[in-house]
């Protein structure tokens, strides 16, 4: 479905598609700008706050927001960037479903001189802006609040999505965080499998077959994102382990809850409203003429295969029980949401 936060929308959609055939994109105002934003997969938690700061960008600048959710189909993703075009986009936001199928897209974009802002996820094309937070960082951040509660023990690696780069980039920081103890003999990995989709439930089948593979032994799982540690935590609890340091990230507030609780031992916070916010005007500038080499903050990035990229990356947070008031003071969560159902927890939920 698609959606326009303006009641000009399709004033304005028409404008832009006039100035898409007479190739004048990069003269626009402001005003006159329509941005389209293609969502992976729109049901998860965090993109409705990404959605939101992407909006109150554009909004600043009097552009318009137009959206489409993939469902996690790569083929819908390319028709709906498709439809995006047709309606006049000025420019693309991209969450990418799978980086590699996602090339169809950015090459129509490009043919008609749009530009294309890769979200969050990488696609290796120089064509696409790159903007994220630096995820072998966060990995590093995984692992190091997991090692910290269980320093030697058997472990098991939930990943992410094996069409998503992100996927490698977290596993590249999380091993270098324990390569030393497993060289030691402390750590071993007994268990580890990617997570179709990001999906809780399949990051939940797999804990389980883990589980029962390993008769339950497991000292710690080192998880991806806070989807895949809630299937963890379900997994876990269900065979009476709750409390099995467990890592995820993105600040979603089910995961700080259970970090206040005991059952999640950190979730690394991205802030999605600087990553959305900076979407919008990365994109705003972009439709407006602004090379990708002039964007505030843009550096020159090379990824693991060798491909150059224009690219922007936030620094996250890990948030753990000793700094849980930090999203609270920050407004990304209350601290009722926070502290339901805690009792004598960490501040600021005692």
């Amino acid at each position: 479905m698609i959606k326009a936060t303006t009641k000009a929308a399709l004033m304005a959609a028409s404008i832009s598609a006039t100035m898409l055939a007479t190739g004048f994109v990069s003269t626009a105002s402001a005003k006159d700008l329509v941005v389209g934003v293609s969502w992976s997969n729109f049901q998860e938690e965090r993109w409705k706050t990404d959605e939101a700061a992407i909006k109150k960008a554009l909004d600043a600048a009097g552009a318009t927001y137009l959206s489409v959710d993939a469902q996690s189909s790569s083929s819908k993703q390319l028709s709906d960037i498709e439809s995006l075009i047709a309606q006049g986009a000025n420019a693309l936001i991209i969450l990418a479903q799978d980086s590699q199928a996602i090339g169809p897209a950015v090459q129509r974009a490009a043919d008609e001189g749009i530009p294309v802002v890769g979200y969050d996820r990488l696609i290796e094309d120089p064509r696409a802006f790159y903007l994220t937070f630096d995820n072998v960082e966060v990995g590093r951040m995984q692992a190091k609040a997991v090692f910290d509660k269980a320093p030697e023990g058997n472990y098991v690696m939930i990943k992410g999505s094996p069409t998503d780069p992100n996927a490698d980039f977290l596993r590249q920081g999380q091993q270098e965080v324990l390569q030393s103890a497993i060289d030691a003999g402390k750590v071993k990995i007994i268990g580890e499998a990617y997570t179709d989709g990001w999906l809780p439930a399949n990051a939940q089948r797999n804990m389980e077959q883990i589980l029962t593979a390993n008769d339950n032994k497991v000292d710690a799982v080192v998880a991806s994102n806070d989807g895949t540690a809630g299937g963890v935590v379900a997994a876990l609890t269900a065979q009476g382990m709750e409390g099995t340091p467990v890592s995820g990230q993105d600040g979603d507030h089910a995961a700080l809850n259970r970090v206040a609780k005991g059952t999640q031992t950190v979730s690394v916070w991205k802030d999605a409203r600087d990553l959305g916010f900076a979407a919008g005007e990365i994109a705003v500038a972009m439709a407006k003429g602004t090379a990708m080499a002039d964007v505030d903050g843009a550096m020159s990035w090379t990824s693991p295969s060798g491909t150059v990229l224009t690219a922007k990356f936030l620094k996250p947070v890990p948030i753990t029980q000793d700094n849980l008031s930090t999203v609270v003071d920050a407004g990304w969560i209350d601290q009722d949401s926070l502290c339901q159902g805690v009792t004598n927890g960490p501040a600021p939920c005692k």
